[in-house]
């Protein structure tokens, strides 16, 4: 039998509320199975039964502010419902007796958002877009989970992200906004693909080339924000802070990490040594069933130490880096947590822990004397294109860091990767990536002359 439970206890529990429970509403009880998404302290979205039907529920429990936006979703349900758009049935609403709102729709059984992948190309969310900017109006907070399918019905959802559209170029804006969050590295061809699904749906003028800048922007402002949140506790990444240790690790892998995180040099004594240096040591080590990799950067003498410890470590920086190229489609192992030592703002050592790569280094796979498989020569394409359209540069671009890891080449150890914002900064550094990757070679070796004219490296 399921415990009841009020708004106060909700309220109260932070990012674990109870579940499943039963809550008192108004008009009933509603037998809550799970939740789905919780804000603390502000929303929780949660799937159960009302009389004995799937229902959604929305449950508005912030002590200031909690009237407005239940009265923004109602409205903008309401505004879905007059343009005749697919959106869930609303079943009730209404003002919960302990100084919150509610909201109770039909739960669409067996509906899902589309993947966020290039293939295949989610057609059907750019066609709804189209018909929801054709009946005027725009979603603030347009993003994929606010599409569902369920065969072949199609559904928007999230009345509180809804408003009237205020003119043509607010449009675009909503459209560029949606073409964003697809993987960076979308061909021309499927971009065309869901354009034309919108404006199938949306007739009226659209500026490509206008919406395409926009893109680019809406891109950079989205990884800003991701990247402030890899350093900030919030819905993806657990956050501690303390005078002796600041940690960070993804938020769904704290319960698995917390044995490790709490003896991370303990881990890395019975592990699988990867390097031992005097700046750092790698470690491979199992956890759970899963192959992981611990990094410790060490701080070598007390010159070291004062070097380092009023700016941000090199696991810092990987941290970063790694998520940055995550989210721009470069392959790279995923970091998971981050560790510093701390005396008061003063930093000391740190310890990065990523997934294992069970890629092979391209200087053992790649041989002087004869040329690369094709595919794993396109691979190095790609992964060069790559950095050069976001103007990256690694900073130690040898052949021991560059992982064959079919059909990619991931990249690792990215202490001193850097973004320029210049682009003739960036050629120098590019130039100076490709030079050194050339270094693993002889100079007159079959396979260093022919990568120095495929990359035009003097």
């Amino acid at each position: 039998m399921s415990l009841r439970v009020t708004v106060a206890e909700l309220r109260a529990s932070g990012r674990e509320p109870l579940a499943p429970a039963m809550l008192d509403l108004p008009s009933g009880e509603f037998h809550l199975q799970e939740w789905l998404r919780v804000l603390p302290g502000k929303r929780l979205t949660g799937r159960g039964l009302r009389e004995g039907r799937p229902a959604l529920l929305k449950l508005f429990i912030a002590e200031r502010g909690s009237e407005r936006h239940w009265r923004r979703e109602c409205e903008g349900l309401e505004l879905l419902r007059a343009a005749t758009l697919p959106t869930p049935a609303l079943l009730e609403a209404g003002q919960h007796p302990e100084k919150s709102y509610y909201l109770l729709t039909e739960f669409l059984t067996g509906a899902a958002s589309p993947p966020i992948a290039v293939s295949p190309a989610p057609t059907w969310v750019f066609a709804l877009l189209g018909r929801l900017h054709a009946a005027g109006l725009v979603q603030e907070d347009a993003h994929f989970d606010n599409f569902l399918r369920r065969g072949d019905e199609v559904f928007l959802i999230d009345g509180a992200a809804l408003r009237r559209s205020r003119s043509d170029a607010d449009k675009a804006d909503n459209l560029a906004v949606l073409l964003a969050q697809l993987p960076a590295q979308l061909s021309e061809a499927v971009r065309d693909e869901l354009l034309v699904a919108y404006r199938t749906t949306s007739p009226g003028a659209l500026d490509v080339a206008a919406v395409l800048t926009r893109c680019e922007a809406v891109r950079e402002r989205r990884l800003a924000d991701y990247l402030d949140k890899c350093l900030r506790d919030c819905t993806l990444f657990q956050v501690e802070r303390s005078s002796s240790r600041f940690t960070a690790v993804v938020r769904t892998e704290a319960e698995t990490l917390a044995p490790l995180l709490a003896d991370l040099d303990g881990a890395m004594a019975i592990g699988v040594p990867l390097k031992q240096g005097g700046t750092a040591t790698v470690a491979q080590v199992s956890v759970a069933g899963r192959t992981l990799v611990i990094k410790r950067y060490n701080i070598k003498n007390r010159t070291h130490a004062l070097s380092r410890c009023w700016r941000p470590s090199r696991a810092w920086h990987s941290w970063l880096a790694g998520h940055r190229l995550r989210f721009l489609g470069v392959a790279t192992p995923a970091p998971l947590a981050l560790v510093e030592e701390r005396r008061g703002p003063l930093r000391g050592r740190a310890w990065l822990i990523t997934e294992h790569c069970p890629g092979t280094p391209l200087l053992q796979r790649w041989q002087a004397n004869a040329m690369p498989p094709d595919d794993e020569l396109a691979a190095l394409d790609r992964l060069l294109g790559q950095l050069s359209r976001w103007k990256l540069a690694h900073g130690d671009f040898k052949a021991n860091n560059l992982l064959w890891a079919a059909p990619d080449i991931a990249l690792i150890d990215l202490d001193a990767m850097h973004r320029h914002q210049r682009a003739a900064t960036f050629r120098r550094a590019h130039a100076r990536d490709l030079t050194r990757l050339l270094r693993n070679w002889p100079e007159q070796s079959l396979l260093r002359l022919a990568l120095q004219a495929r990359f035009q490296v003097p």
